[in-house]
């Protein structure tokens, strides 16, 4: 598998959450919809030692065009339900050939509980969220054709926090959680379990709303045929800042995410814009 593993990487760093609104739980029949597109252009990866180097093969790049869907709903008073489903577009050029695969990849779903639901009132917004990534996008051992998908089932679960400081257009938020990844059986491989987190410092100003995040990835070892490879940990810190601005019944957000540091993954900066809107209230 010349390309297979990378692949993988292409296809699963952007899977993560951190688009999500954070800690302050739904309340019933209400909820919210953002759509987002990402899109990754680089000629650049972290090796396995956190160097930044060219992408393999002379001429290499790769893009990636992401569009998620992603939707929450309170279900009862200190529960919600959290959707995310992604449609990629993933290309890999170089001197020998042009790649491209498009279609659906793996889905999310989470369940968010809060100490409402026991009923107790938190001075702090506060939840606990469990959901799993089914492996619903199209997977592949082929070589010469990009992987829509990782291949396997997750499992995960994070504490969320969050802090206001109202009266000022000022708040903190994030999260912290750790990732179960089962077996590819299909190419006798299993990722590495991983910790992650996620913060962000945000606020409103003369009309804008901006973020400052940060997110961090750090994966344990993998093993591949049954034996553990330490070079092929993941790891990833990189920084988000966003500026979103009202927009008929939602805010339309556009942002970054600019890598500091990094392991076996894509290098390069990236760019989102979306579109948020809450129903219900």
């Amino acid at each position: 598998m010349r390309y297979g593993w990378m692949w993988i990487a292409l296809a699963g760093w952007c899977l993560t959450p951190e688009g999500a609104q954070a800690q302050w739980i739904e309340r019933p029949g209400e909820g919210w919809v953002q759509v987002s597109v990402y899109h990754h252009d680089t000629r650049r990866r972290f090796d396995e030692s956190g160097n930044e180097e060219r992408l393999f093969n002379e001429g290499g790049r790769s893009i990636t065009t992401s569009v998620f869907v992603t939707a929450a709903g309170g279900l009862v008073r200190g529960v919600d339900v959290w959707v995310q489903a992604p449609y990629h577009r993933l290309q890999f050029n170089d001197v020998a050939e042009d790649r491209e695969s498009t279609g659906v990849g793996d889905v999310r779903v989470h369940v968010r509980l809060g100490p409402e639901l026991f009923g107790v009132r938190s001075p702090v917004p506060v939840a606990v969220r469990a959901g799993v990534k089914l492996a619903t996008g199209k997977y592949t051992r082929d070589s010469e054709v990009i992987p829509l998908a990782e291949g396997q089932r997750d499992w995960e679960v994070m504490l969320e926090l969050g802090h206001s400081f109202w009266p000022r257009p000022l708040y903190l938020s994030g999260w912290f959680g750790y990732r179960w990844r089962e077996t590819n059986r299909q190419a006798v491989h299993k990722p590495g379990n991983e910790w992650f987190g996620f913060g962000t410092f945000g606020g409103q100003t003369a009309g804008f709303q901006w973020k400052l995040s940060l997110d961090v990835l750090f994966g344990r070892t993998p093993e591949f045929l049954g034996l553990p490879l330490r070079s092929a940990r993941r790891r990833l810190v990189q920084f988000m800042p966003s500026v979103g601005h009202a927009v008929g019944p939602g805010v339309v957000e556009v942002g970054g995410r600019f890598p500091l540091s990094g392991r076996n993954l894509p290098a390069g900066p990236s760019f989102v814009v979306g579109y948020f809107f809450k129903w219900g209230v």
